[in-house]
């Protein structure tokens, strides 16, 4: 089943045009990973597709199974199945973990026509996931983020992305400020909600990332589009090699 498809995809922010053509299908059961330099437009492509303000689509079309959400607000599109794991997660002072997780747990319920889950059950449910992910109860009971070690604030983002079970997961350079014991720990978190009914987009910059995170396919994006695409092994190749045969090749 295709999950994701996303045709001739242009966008700008102000009078900079960023994606130029961006073209990417993503079946059930896939994860594809894109890499690129600096300022080829990666970030922005997983704005735009989460629907962040300030970011014109000025053509193309993005499909999640089957209907344009082009036009739909960033809670729209959570709700039909699409997840972002920020490069940065943001800080939500005076929200607890456990608060925000019931939150969106529910919300997410109540746009799929299932009733709400309360007390022991829903807190049940979140302790196990959060066990699988090192996350222990102390943290849930902090403030979202506020305090987080870079390997906290990933590990809890994998957290929300098991609880709310998305069809499609985009995670923004999710081995941003990881040592390679939380890199280990976030890959396996994500390895582990991998299934034959989910897609995956995983953005890097490294093959590190992707040493724990294995992708069907790998694309190379430069200046908004991709050049080219293979298997695991582009990656490897880029690890070696840089971006410069690329980049001259635009």
């Amino acid at each position: 089943m295709n999950l994701l498809n996303i045709d001739n995809l242009h966008a700008s922010i102000g009078d900079e045009k960023i994606l130029n053509g961006f073209s990417l299908k993503i079946n059930s059961g896939e994860t594809h990973a894109i890499m690129g330099p600096n300022g080829s437009g990666k970030s922005t492509l997983s704005y735009v597709l989460s629907g962040k303000d300030d970011y014109n689509v000025t053509q193309g079309n993005i499909l999640l199974k089957n209907e344009n959400i082009i036009e739909l607000s960033a809670d729209e599109r959570s709700k039909l199945g699409l997840f972002l794991a920020f490069q940065y997660p943001i800080e939500l002072p005076g929200v607890t973990g456990m608060t925000f997780l019931r939150t969106i747990i529910n919300s997410s319920r109540v746009a799929k026509g299932l009733p709400e889950l309360e007390g022991i059950e829903l807190v049940k449910i979140i302790r196990e996931k959060a066990t699988e992910l090192n996350i222990s109860q102390d943290m849930l009971k902090r403030f979202v983020n506020v305090g987080f070690s870079g390997g906290e604030k990933k590990r809890f983002e994998i957290l929300q992305m098991s609880l709310l079970d998305p069809s499609i997961a985009v995670l923004d350079e999710t081995d941003s400020g990881l040592d390679v014991d939380a890199l280990r720990t976030v890959g396996s978190g994500v390895t582990n909600l991998k299934n034959k009914d989910k897609g995956m987009l995983v953005i890097t910059h490294y093959q590190r990332l992707l040493d724990h995170i294995v992708p069907d396919f790998v694309h190379i994006m430069v200046k908004g589009k991709i050049l080219e695409s293979g298997g695991p092994d582009l990656a490897k190749i880029v690890e070696k090699e840089g971006y410069k045969r690329f980049i001259d090749a635009n």
